[in-house]
């Protein structure tokens, strides 16, 4: 018997999806249940507790869940208008970003071979658009379309621009590397929405903003366009240690939301795999890992999440994991993947000495 069930509808400019939760009573204690998929469809089915638990509990588990959603842009609201009924509603901007899909490493070479695709560094930073106006108006986006705080260096040099724009980058500290750019309105060049512009033309638009921008705390990002040239631009950036590459289509105009597969603007992330010992299973389908240090403890590396389709590990499997890298303090797994059960090694195989640290990141940073 459901004790409390809640409706949340999403809806931009490509997606359109619906998530469900349930509390729901269970012999003597209670689940909470899971639905989610696009409105329509039948919804992919799962659960947040593995065994029946305390009403308390369930409750907790429950309302987190819910809070987390609509802090996403989840709504009851069935036309699915982003953060009704949240303390985010006035942050609101209407402007939704270009989310990528990422490709694995044999993908790659066509790539590298098609004109049509041009590479760029993927800065590892926070997504940031910016618009501005001629009164001098200007404010940060985020990847949920909020409205953000701008550092003030990053302000001073957009001031600079004297134009009505949006544009679309990574923040990485105070600086903003920008990458494309949606909309440009200046006294000598009235592009006005050129989001249906081909990338090419759109890289065109932001080589003439360029030089107003020189020495700032805004810089373009390179784009590299020859086959010979994408070659050895994948080589170094993959030998500096950087996090990966963006991959886009020249002609592709900008299309706001993530494709269901695919698309014209993909990221490829230089990802490293890793044997790791299960220490605790948790409440959710998550589970603890650790790895041996070089004194021969036992030391945490965070947690990683057990998609619906794999069974739960338990304490002492060695598990298969994963992830961009470690965080040189703390030796925690960031963006870790649960990949699967390994029978075949022991607890030896599973060495601090194997992980990839990234170089100047705070653990909270992430």
């Amino acid at each position: 018997m459901s004790q409390e069930t809640i409706t949340l509808y999403f809806r931009n400019a490509t997606s359109d999806k619906v998530y469900q939760a349930t509390i729901k009573e269970q012999g003597n204690g209670y689940m909470v249940e899971f639905a989610f998929g696009r409105r329509g469809t039948t919804l992919r089915p799962g659960t947040k507790t593995q065994t029946p638990v305390s009403y308390d509990e369930a409750k907790k588990i429950y309302d987190k869940l819910v809070a987390e959603k609509m802090s996403k842009g989840y709504s009851p609201g069935i036309d699915g208008t982003p953060y009704i009924g949240t303390d985010k509603v006035d942050r609101v901007s209407g402007v939704q970003c270009q989310l990528l899909n990422p490709i694995e490493e044999d993908e790659i070479t066509q790539y590298i071979k098609n004109p049509d695709w041009c590479f760029q560094e993927k800065f590892d930073g926070k997504r940031m658009l910016v618009r501005g106006d001629f009164e001098g108006n200007i404010e940060a986006i985020n990847r949920k379309g909020l409205i953000i705080g701008l550092p003030e260096t990053i302000q001073h040099s957009l001031s600079q621009l004297d134009a009505v724009f949006i544009i679309d980058g990574e923040a990485v500290g105070d600086k903003l590397y920008v990458f494309d750019i949606l909309h440009y309105q200046a006294v000598n060049y009235n592009a006005g929405n050129i989001r249906n512009w081909e990338y090419s033309a759109r890289l065109e638009v932001m080589s003439i903003i360029k030089q107003k921008l020189l020495g700032s705390a805004v810089e373009l990002v390179r784009t590299v366009t020859i086959e010979k040239d994408k070659e050895t631009f994948l080589a170094q950036i993959k030998s500096e240690g950087k996090e990966g590459i963006v991959i886009k289509r020249l002609d592709a105009p900008y299309s706001a939301g993530r494709p269901s597969s695919g698309g014209n603007q993909l990221k490829y992330k230089f990802t490293e795999t890793i044997s790791t010992i299960v220490l605790a299973v948790n409440a959710k389908r998550s589970v603890s890992i650790g790895l041996i240090n070089d004194s021969g403890k036992v030391v945490n590396s965070g947690n990683v999440t057990i998609l619906p389709n794999f069974p739960i590990p338990a304490v002492d499997d060695i598990i298969e994991v994963r992830y961009l890298y470690a965080h040189p303090q703390s030796g925690k797994l960031y963006q870790p993947i649960y990949l699967g059960k390994r029978d075949d090694i022991g607890r030896e195989a599973c060495r601090t000495s194997k992980l990839k640290y990234k170089a100047g990141v705070d653990d909270d940073e992430s």
